[in-house]
């Protein structure tokens, strides 16, 4: 993996309005969308296409084909800031497993989601 700064975010949400929203909250906080995914297939073919060079991934839990860990495993090992967006995750068991990952309860406000994205974003320049 590189350390080249990115502004690319990977979007992983399986619902078409709740992404389209997504991207534009995360275009409008000036992040480049990649996805938006809406299985996990599409997802891991996303993160071996960009070679797992994020600056932030937008993640929902539940996906269509099943949950998203095992990209936001692969994310993680990557050095990559998880940002996770799900009405139906177990917050304690998020941050257990995910220590440094953002939990954003859905729905949020796209300024709390836009604050968020951008502290992730930040504490990945600093790595």
């Amino acid at each position: 993996m590189t350390d080249l700064p990115t502004d690319d975010v990977l979007l992983v949400e399986d619902e078409l309005f709740i992404a389209l929203d997504l991207q534009e909250t995360i275009e409008e906080a000036g992040f480049h969308v990649v996805g938006p995914c809406a299985t996990i297939v599409e997802a891991q073919a996303e993160i071996d296409r960009c070679n797992g060079r994020f600056a932030v991934a937008v993640l929902d839990v539940r996906l269509a084909d099943g949950t998203v860990f095992a990209a936001a495993d692969r994310l993680q090992a990557a050095g990559v800031p998880l940002l996770f967006h799900s009405g139906h995750a177990d917050d304690a068991a998020l941050r257990q497993r995910y220590p440094s990952a953002t939990v954003c309860p859905k729905p949020s406000a796209p300024d709390t989601l836009a604050s968020a994205l951008k502290r992730c974003a930040e504490r990945r320049d600093a790595a």
